[in-house]
């Protein structure tokens, strides 16, 4: 059974409209509900005046209109994106190219894949390139108000994550999700990094998470804690399944997931096939040829 998270999933909003969720952030959540998106993407506004954005969401008109209409007579100085998925980066070049903002993310290209790979709903957005590359620790600031990158690989090698530290809040993109877990697909995605990198925001002790999808989470560290022993439990059930003689990837899915919905079981592969990797890494598996969902594994004996 695998370890209880306390989700949180109710949130008031009206898509496309501003709400004003805190003293300095404004969250507008765009009108691409789904799947890997639940109720769609959370952009966030920091500030004003002078504002910044993170996480600016999908390139359409109905979108970018909506946000040029919440920063009406603002200046938008910076655009931070937390990852290129197309949920996430889209819109930052067109909103940049309308409001004279930079975008500010990481330039590290994602890992390729040898593998014939399952292509999930939130793909990689190919055409994004940040203006400005954020290193880990590195602090950007506005009128009353000073964002610090985090570097949190894992869901993907270039993850960033952000943090506005007047209100010692923290905004995790994809890494931590109020409503869900998170996906980890290789090659891009590495559980070991990802891992780490929750252990990482859980021991800055944060009073709370805005998630680019779903509500805020307050009760940070036990929520972090959960999703950790969630993971572990994950990894135990893989060797479960593979003591009891499964050696593929899909098979062990079908039961290992069966309460989740079978649109997100190709989603689940690519996370058992990033604790498979792991795994291999530490020794205790084994697979016939390189790592891929297809490939046959096997406990090591």
């Amino acid at each position: 059974m695998a370890a209880k998270i306390p989700f949180v999933k109710e949130m008031d909003f009206v898509y496309e409209q501003a709400q004003q969720v805190s003293p300095l952030i404004r969250r507008l959540i765009a009108n691409n509900p789904g799947p890997f998106t639940f109720t769609g993407t959370g952009v966030y506004i920091i500030g004003r005046g002078e504002v910044a954005i993170i996480d600016p969401g999908p390139d359409t008109d109905e979108h970018i209109e909506a946000i040029l209409r919440a920063v009406e007579g603002e200046r938008v100085t910076h655009i931070f994106v937390t990852h290129r998925h197309m949920d996430h980066s889209p819109a930052a070049n067109p909103l940049a190219a309308r409001t004279g903002a930079k975008v500010y993310g990481s330039k590290e290209p994602p890992k390729p894949s040898d593998c014939d790979t399952l292509r999930l709903e939130a793909g990689d957005d190919h055409g994004f390139e940040p203006q400005v590359d954020v290193r880990d620790g590195e602090r950007f600031s506005g009128p009353g108000w000073t964002i610090e990158a985090v570097a949190t690989p894992g869901h993907t090698t270039n993850h960033v994550s952000y943090a506005l530290l007047e209100e010692n809040a923290f905004f995790p993109g994809d890494h931590i999700m109020g409503w869900s877990t998170t996906i980890i697909g290789p090659p891009d995605g590495d559980m070991s990094a990802y891992l780490d990198s929750l252990k990482k925001v859980r021991d800055r002790n944060y009073d709370v998470l805005w998630p680019t999808h779903g509500p805020p989470v307050r009760a940070v560290r036990p929520f972090i804690d959960a999703y950790l022993e969630h993971r572990l439990d994950r990894e135990r059930q893989v060797l479960a399944q593979l003591e009891s003689g499964k050696t593929f990837i899909k098979d062990m899915v079908v039961e290992m997931y069966a309460d989740v919905d079978k649109r997100l079981h190709p989603a689940a592969c690519h996370s058992v096939l990033a604790h498979m990797i792991r795994l291999v890494e530490l020794g205790r598996v084994e697979c016939m040829g390189p790592p891929c969902v297809d490939s046959m594994y096997a406990l090591r004996r």
